[in-house]
């Protein structure tokens, strides 16, 4: 039993604990650093310790000159050693894993400010051959761990057994209702109760609040709905929840299966416009039971029949960014792909392509559901191998569960007549796994779509081993280890030391491979390091992926070495601050090192350079050389500068023709290469008339302004405006303070939007939507800003929306 939340009750605030057992089984020992000194302190406890009042302090061990550890010997998978302090001494059981590693790492690290002569700290008992004795010493104690590990992960099936369980997965997009009707129809429909709930919801909330601060009243009710309509046969605890605006998931559990899932961790990521919000995107939830590690994701994608490339953009990007942070910060972030098993459900939106209306509605009248199915987007994307490459969705016999009128069983009757989609899906990926059902639910009348449900079965790796098997596989591995060791250091091959990045473009991802093959002897781990006196490995534009890992004799990994620039890294990449260059060290543990050299030429942008450069271009940007720029910079007064930037007027004027009546104007994302198209119409001036489509021009505008190194409110003025966020004339005081530049783009864009709301009985905009959008990017703040923050920016921004008598027309706002 696990005694660390007894015993952290009994620490101050701020103390940080690392716990192992002791051989008697009601002794707890723990690494424990107080005013930056680390002591061991021995607690005894009650066989089952749940409070702070069922521990005891017992006695406290000083990490001094007379302390030291002795590796005794491996029993299992755990490590014995011997702590000793003067005449006392005292015996661990270190388990398996990153818990031993981290305090033995602590220790080793107090220790070593004490001492000199580091090698001394962990000695063998047995006499050992000096080289294997340093191996086995702390800095290289995880290699080891890892080397085991790897051995008995890929030998399991030797001694492990397999057990199903039930996962019941249901996905809702509620269309922003409140709960009216039981959810037991749904949640309740399999004859018995299943292990698992995991129930996902989309479009829980769709007001303007839920949008802005990430805050509904409908979070508790739809909980407490999905909470009675359980199965009514069994037991369940809850685990967990994660939301993201209106994309909810929640994790309920068998009471009696609670206590073997651990390391519960969870993520969202926004897909909405410019990436981040989060109208669109995905939450997931991660965790361990038993000995297998589970994902589960619900995603909301780009809606409408023709955006199925958006939806694929989607997807990649959730799979791309979602990443779980482990508890061993020494281990790589883990993805939604590596985990043994992953689950994704929710309103995937994709649609029946090259059918007309009716004609759907004729083949779901005939139930002809495969005819039906073969005009699917996520089958064809599926078959093309573009998304979900290696999950399996089970066959579907039910009909389309999008778009109903409310409160029936109707097909869409408005004057848009959507056609018919299985918009609602459940996927999943990975071994032993079985589906028993999948279906709609149609007595659910809430919203336009209908919930959806699927049972699988999923054999799930336990605890129990089978010991004979397992002493005899762990024992031939440590004598294989145990020769390597003693023979060998490690060695790898690269495929190429140089890389070069051809034309590398703002957020525009440029990927190289580098192939690392272990043509050593021995099993190898590997870690791009820091150098020296740098905080990461690595320039923030670059990444290597993986970072860190382990290479068994014989084998090899690509490592993508990916180049991307964005708002952070652009400004100085424009203006001739920083170049494309860097130098990665490959470190190999107990080996050498590696060095890889990557450069790259990149391409000036308008995106990420500042207000005042750009008013001073009468050229693109890409299409002056760097010193005319610096020469512009450094003498502004040699050229009258441009009222606003040619770029904002290209953007705002594109969509004041074609987009007054376009709606959820700047709420749908556009797509990727429509924003690079324009980027590079802007950055090259090759087109005269912008591409792309109206919500793709809308994103690129709200990416400019966000990528701004000074934002059009300067950061200098910030506080100023949230002090006078209530008083309409004080906010305008502040505006005809600003430099004149960044005044006439404020002005502009205010113009501008004014202009778009006189159309709101077509675009359907107001205050409410364009005030959050906007006031976030406009004035920005130069740290994190909480919800109060939020909430004045707005108020700031919203004086701006409603036209007064001194407000010029966007007519007079057009330069020069």
């Amino acid at each position: 039993m696990d005694q660390s939340v007894a015993i952290q009750e009994t620490l101050a605030k701020g103390e940080n604990c690392t716990i192992v057992s002791s051989q008697r089984s009601s002794e707890t020992v723990i690494a424990l650093q107080t005013f930056r000194r680390l002591k061991l302190f021995i607690y005894s406890h009650r066989r089952m310790a749940i409070t702070g009042d069922d521990v005891t302090l017992d006695e406290i061990i000083p990490i001094s000159y007379d302390f030291s550890v002795f590796i005794c010997h491996y029993k299992g998978a755990d490590t014995r050693v011997r702590v000793m302090f003067f005449e006392e001494e005292l015996e661990l059981k270190l388990p398996f894993g990153s818990h031993t590693r981290l305090f033995l790492s602590e220790v080793n690290r107090a220790w070593s400010v004490k001492s000199e002569v580091r090698d001394d700290l962990i000695r063998n008992s047995q006499p050992i051959l000096s080289n294997k004795s340093q191996m086995l010493g702390m800095p290289q104690f995880g290699l080891r761990d890892n080397l085991i590990k790897c051995e008995l992960l890929k030998n399991e099936d030797a001694y492990t057994y397999i057990k199903n369980y039930s996962f019941f997965l249901g996905t809702y997009n509620v269309n922003g209702k409140n709960p009216k009707e039981s959810l037991s129809p749904w949640l309740a429909s399999t004859t018995t109760p299943p292990d698992f709930y995991l129930v996902a919801f989309q479009e829980l909330d769709l007001s303007k609040e839920a949008f802005l601060f990430n805050d509904t009243p409908k979070e508790p009710e739809w909980m407490l709905a999905v909470y009675k309509g359980l199965h009514p046969d069994a037991k369940y605890a809850f685990v967990k929840l994660v939301r993201l605006v209106g994309i909810m998931l929640l994790f309920y559990v068998k009471a009696e299966h609670a206590a073997h899932i651990s390391e519960v961790e969870v993520e969202s990521v926004g897909t909405g416009v410019m990436g981040r919000m989060g109208n669109k995107g995905a939450v997931a939830i991660r965790f361990q039971f038993h000995n297998s590690d589970i994902c589960v994701v619900n995603s909301h994608l780009a809606a409408h029949t023709e955006e199925f490339e958006r939806r694929n953009q989607d997807f990649k990007d959730i799979c791309r960014r979602m990443q779980f942070s482990p508890d061993d910060l020494t281990l790589p972030p883990l993805t939604i792909m590596k985990h043994n098993v992953v689950l994704w459900l929710g309103d995937l939106n994709y649609r029946i392509s090259d059918l007309e209306v009716d004609h759907v509605k004729d083949l779901i009248a005939k139930k002809d559901f495969e005819s039906l199915y073969n005009h699917d987007q996520l089958k064809r994307q599926m078959d093309e191998e573009v998304v979900f490459v290696g999950f399996t969705e089970g066959e579907i016999d039910f009909q389309p569960t999008y778009k109903y009128d409310t409160g029936s069983d109707q097909w869409d009757t408005s004057e848009k007549c959507r056609v018919p989609a299985w918009c609602d899906r459940i996927l999943w990926r990975g071994k032993n796994i079985k589906q028993l059902h999948y279906q709609s639910h149609m007595t659910l009348k809430t919203s336009d779509h209908k919930p959806v449900s699927s049972l699988l079965e999923i054999g799930v790796r336990t605890p129990v081993v089978n010991e004979e098997s397992y002493k005899r596989t762990f024992e031939e591995i440590v004598r294989h280890i145990d020769r390597l060791e003693n023979d060998c250091i490690p060695s790898v091959s690269l495929s190429q030391r140089e890389f070069h990045f051809q034309d590398v473009k703002f957020m525009q991802h440029q990927a190289k491979t580098v192939t690392v093959y272990n043509d050593g002897q021995v099993p190898c781990q590997f870690e791009f390091i820091p150098k020296l006196d740098e905080p990461s490995y690595c320039k923030p534009w670059l990444a290597a992926n993986p970072a860190k890992g382990f290479l068994a004799q014989g084998a090899s990994v690509d490592i993508d070495l990916e180049v991307f620039v964005n708002r952070s890294t652009a400004p100085e990449l424009n203006s001739g601050q920083q170049q494309l260059e860097d130098i990665l060290v490959l470190h190999l543990d107990r080996g050498k090192d590696y060095f890889i050299s990557v450069t790259g030429n990149y391409l000036p942008s308008c995106f990420g350079s500042s207000l005042s450069t750009l008013c001073l271009l009468r050229e693109p940007i890409q299409g002056m050389p760097l010193e005319t720029i610096r020469e512009l910079v450094s003498n502004p007064e040699t050229d009258k500068p441009q009222e606003i930037p040619k770029e904002i007027w290209m953007m705002v004027d594109h969509l004041f023709r074609n987009a007054k009546k376009q709606e959820e104007l700047f709420q749908q994302p556009g797509l990727r290469s429509e924003f690079e198209e324009i980027r590079d119409c802007l950055d090259t001036g090759s087109l005269d008339t912008l591409p792309g489509s109206n919500h793709s021009v809308s994103e690129a505008l709200l990416l400019f302004l966000d990528a701004l190194p000074e934002p059009v409110i300067p950061f200098s003025f910030y506080l100023q405006c949230l002090e006078c966020c209530s008083d309409s004339s004080q906010c305008r005081q502040i505006i005809s303070m600003l430099p004149q530049c960044h005044k006439n783009v404020f002005n502009y864009l205010t113009a501008f939007l004014r202009e778009l709301l006189k159309y709101s009985a077509h675009n359907r905009l107001d205050v409410n939507i364009l005030a959050p959008i906007f006031a976030g990017i406009l004035l920005r703040s130069p740290t994190k800003q909480d919800s109060t923050e939020k909430r004045k920016v707005k108020e700031f921004f919203q004086h701006f929306l409603i036209q007064m008598p001194s407000d010029r027309d966007i007519h007079d706002k057009i330069p020069e």
